[in-house]
């Protein structure tokens, strides 16, 4: 029996091409060591609040981009949460084992209720026990993470380890899988920052549908540090970052990436980089369009079948050894 993975993102915002680097890439590569669940969150999307319209074309959006990324409906399962209604379920089982100081420490609470918790939404302070039992639901032996998300992660093994101290073993304790490269890609004009989906800055990420002429523009204002030699070097984040993202979109080894730079300007080393991204984001692009709405909600009423049926049985589990009666 192979290992088992699920991971996630939500439908907001554009993803950008650190997404793509430091998560739809690994799903794409794990997927063929592990049994893949991939799933469009857009019960987590509504912490914040949403426009209706927007969400419904952001939740194909987004399936679409993972079948253009790689992700393989015949090998992975891809489906959306709100189609497997044991996600909600369990959250709420699970909200009754979680302590109140557990979820306060949660960062990403803090910092999304920019500084006035007490006016934020319940979902928002709950978030982490969703994110929990949609990792613990499938039975997850490891969970592709960002950095930021590691600390979410730490909570879900928590919870399966007091469930089953307290009503016995109902869940695997899931792992991180954590690449050691390109995890974090940062910001094209803070590289102290995370590139990120909703920074203001729009000059700060590379989205994987910008054009070709925006991908050059964003990569030519990319700011840089003193110095001027083009070397893998964590003391200048700014350079460390650009190289990162050629030697990921060009799979060129960290010594190939410095050697072709070696004695060249920024100028030169920026005109390399945005054409390197531009011809990694080209075949993405054009196989985003290749799916039509039948094809795609097939598959995702496909995927939500299979995670069904194995969600149904954890469930059903769940319940039996806490003593909730279900007869139906």
């Amino acid at each position: 029996m192979k290992k088992r993975i699920f991971s996630g993102a939500q439908p907001t915002g554009e993803l950008h091409i650190g997404n793509y680097l430091g998560a739809l890439k690994n799903w794409v590569a794990l997927q063929h060591e592990y049994e893949s669940f991939f799933c469009i969150v857009n019960l987590h999307a509504i912490t914040l609040p949403q426009n209706p319209e927007v969400l419904k074309k952001k939740t194909l959006d987004l399936a679409r981009i993972y079948l253009a990324s790689g992700i393989d409906p015949q090998v992975s399962t891809v489906f959306i949460q709100a189609d497997v209604a044991e996600h909600a379920e369990l959250a709420w089982v699970l909200s009754c084992v979680s302590r109140m100081g557990e979820l306060e420490r949660m960062t990403q609470f803090k910092d999304k209720g920019k500084g006035n918790t007490e006016r934020a939404g319940v979902g928002l302070f709950t978030y982490p026990v969703l994110m929990a039992a949609d990792i613990l639901l499938y039975q997850t032996d490891l969970v592709p993470v960002g950095k930021d998300q590691k600390q979410h992660l730490e909570l879900s093994r928590d919870l399966a380890e007091r469930f089953n101290r307290d009503y016995g073993d109902a869940f695997v304790i899931p792992e991180p899988f954590i690449p050691p490269v390109g995890a974090s890609i940062q910001s094209l004009q803070d590289p102290q920052k995370k590139m990120s989906k909703s920074d203001e800055n729009l000059n700060g990420s590379i989205f994987l549908l910008d054009d070709a002429d925006t991908v050059t523009k964003k990569i030519k204002r990319a700011v840089t540090d003193s110095g001027t030699d083009i070397k893998f070097d964590e003391s200048r984040p700014a350079i460390n970052n650009l190289l990162t993202i050629y030697h990921l979109v060009t799979d060129k080894s960290v010594a190939e990436c410095e050697a072709n730079f070696d004695g060249k300007g920024y100028g030169q080393f920026k005109t390399e980089l945005a054409e390197a991204v531009v011809e990694f984001l080209r075949p993405f692009q054009a196989r985003v369009a290749d799916y039509a709405d039948a094809e795609l909600e097939k598959i995702l009423k496909d995927g939500a079948e299979k995670a069904r049926a194995i969600a149904r049985e954890t469930l059903r589990d769940v319940y039996e050894k806490m003593g909730i009666v279900r007869l139906s």
